[in-house]
């Protein structure tokens, strides 16, 4: 069988759905195919934690301007939409009880203010603290941009009483928040549908190029036969496969996967203020363990690694309003393993949920009585597929009508709206965002910025 579309794209995940919405939606092309061999925004998408920030201090400002005006649209969304997908402001909240880290906080912030964030407002007493206004449970109108340091013991045992008593420094960013990632999506893709974007199930098998130019894609349907779709633009939008995916049209991408959990328990006890943001320990530590605990840990090669140091970043978030006690909670201690392909179904780690959890009391001392009987749990996950950098990679590729949309590292949810409106704007040639060359894939042609990639210390993940 053979049709024909004005655009092919690859993966239904959220980067593609924002994609698909752009060009039907934003600039009217009607004839947009998106194939998925899943159901729409079910491999990765739907695995999130579902939250936003513009707080991406780094080396220059494409990523804080990238964010700000995907969450510009997010806000355009939920307002048009009668918040339909619950997006809120509480904020991102970083926690350190290490001197150095409470002023590496003054230095990003100031750094990103300058960037664009938003002023950064520091608390070292009660009158300073005095102006600090707190997020509410829900909405996002009228809420504070920038970000608040606390810089006082005792103003962050006042305001955050739940957190560690040794916390010395809370920083928090306020241009933040999650909302439902599932209504975010199905919300992008009703009114795609609406503007005629249709949805193919089946696997894309191969690219024809002719004359370096993409002429046609074959995709694999689930009953056994396969469809031809002639076209001259292709776009690859495959998340953990996007690698694979680039390699139908003969380009390697440079992208690799990291694996990330994320486990949910019942807080029934409400140790963690149901009104906080998300919470993040800037720091690393080693899990206590009683001494018989840690002679036995140790003893094997499969789990001596919990007796060694551990990485910082252990972070939670509430889920859920009204009576709600659940907490999501991730440790991403997986990330020195590298893939250079995404594997399904995911690696497991029958460790995870009391790891995070004896991690996390580190954080908020209280969950510590759920030790010794670890709570029901959920764990889910998937893989953040991201450049060296951790910037995505939206553009062009070196084969005319071939883009791609990937390398989104586990913030796809925030950046998406953004990302479609950029690979829209390559793919019908209209006007550029002055951040576009920050995620070209050419920016690894220079050598300068190979340079700069190499001396860039953080990954920019939290």
């Amino acid at each position: 069988m053979t049709r024909s579309a004005e655009v092919v794209i690859c993966g239904a995940g959220i980067i593609g759905v924002a994609a698909a919405h752009a060009l039907a939606v934003t600039h009217g092309i009607r004839d947009v195919v998106l194939v998925d061999e899943g159901t729409p925004l079910s491999l990765t998408s739907d695995k999130s934690t579902e939250a936003y920030r513009n707080w991406w201090p780094g080396p220059d400002d494409a990523m804080v301007r990238f964010m700000n005006r995907s969450i510009d649209l997010l806000e355009q969304y939920a307002d048009a939409s009668g918040n339909r997908f619950l997006m809120n402001r509480r904020g991102y909240l970083y926690a350190t009880a290490n001197a150095e880290t409470a002023a590496r906080y003054l230095t990003d912030g100031a750094l990103a203010e300058q960037q664009g964030a938003g002023a950064l407002r520091v608390y070292r007493d009660e009158q300073d603290a005095r102006a600090y206004v707190p997020s509410t449970h829900v909405g996002f109108h009228d809420h504070p941009t920038g970000a608040d340091l606390f810089l006082d013991a005792s103003l962050v045992r006042e305001r955050f009483p739940w957190l560690a008593p040794d916390i010395i420094a809370v920083l928090h960013a306020r241009r933040c928040g999650w909302l439902s990632g599932q209504q975010l999506g199905a919300h992008l893709l009703d009114e795609a549908r609406a503007a005629g974007v249709q949805t193919l199930h089946g696997c894309v098998t191969d690219v024809e190029v002719l004359g370096n130019h993409v002429r046609g894609v074959t995709v694999a349907m689930r009953d056994g036969t396969s469809e031809r779709i002639a076209t001259d633009c292709f776009v690859n939008a495959a998340g953990p496969h996007a690698a694979r995916v680039s390699r139908l049209v003969g380009v390697a991408l440079p992208l690799f996967s990291e694996l990330h959990l994320k486990v949910s328990i019942e807080d029934t006890a409400r140790v963690v203020d149901r009104d906080t943001g998300l919470v993040i320990l800037d720091d690393p530590q080693s899990l206590v363990w009683t001494d018989d605990e840690r002679e036995e840990l140790r003893a094997s090669d499969e789990t001596r690694w919990m007796t060694e140091p551990m990485p910082a970043g252990v972070h939670l978030r509430p889920e859920g309003y009204h009576g709600s006690s659940t907490v999501l909670m991730l440790w991403d201690y997986h990330s020195a393993q590298r893939y250079d392909d995404a594997h399904f179904p995911l690696p497991e780690d029958p460790f995870y949920p009391e790891v995070v959890l004896r991690g996390m009391t580190r954080l908020a001392p209280g969950l510590q009585q759920y030790v010794d009987r670890i709570p029901r749990n959920i764990v889910d996950g998937g893989y953040y597929t991201k450049t060296a950098e951790n910037r995505p990679l939206v553009g062009p590729l070196p084969v005319g009508g071939a883009f791609v949309s990937a390398g989104f590292s586990g913030y796809g949810l925030m950046a998406a709206p953004a990302a479609g409106e950029l690979v829209a704007a390559h793919v019908t040639g209209a006007a550029m965002p002055a951040y576009a060359p920050a995620f070209s894939v050419t920016r690894y042609e220079s050598e300068d910025y190979r340079r700069r990639v190499e001396a860039w210390s953080a990954t920019g993940q939290l």
